[in-house]
């Protein structure tokens, strides 16, 4: 679980990263890109948090945004455009952690 929080923490940061250089250096596409990327990784980077007593769940959430997001961010710093293609294999990543998280849950109240 602490290495699930580390690299949910990380990921929060480099989405912080990503937003700040899509609203202050890019432009254009390469702007959209980068504030698209940063939403989803930080959004997902939350919820791996919230999520980390599943940790394959948050791994699923974790690793989906970061393929997400890392293929956005390439584009706009010059990469080919042929990543976009990879992008949605990432969305799928995060869709499969959001549904992990629902098979967890098993009838008994979470508390914490």
């Amino acid at each position: 679980m602490i290495a699930i929080a580390r690299l949910a923490a990380l990921s929060g940061a480099i989405a912080v990263i990503a937003g700040a250089f899509g609203a202050h250096i890019a432009v254009g596409e390469a702007q959209q890109w980068l504030k698209t990327g940063g939403e989803y990784q930080m959004v997902h980077a939350v919820a791996a948090l919230a999520a980390r007593r599943y940790p394959r769940s948050a791994a699923l959430m974790l690793g989906g945004s970061v393929l997400f997001a890392a293929t956005l961010y390439a584009m706009a710093v010059g990469a080919p455009h042929w990543l976009g293609a990879v992008t949605p294999i990432g969305g799928v990543g995060m869709i499969a952690g959001w549904c992990c998280l629902a098979l967890s849950y098993n009838g008994r109240t979470d508390r914490n």
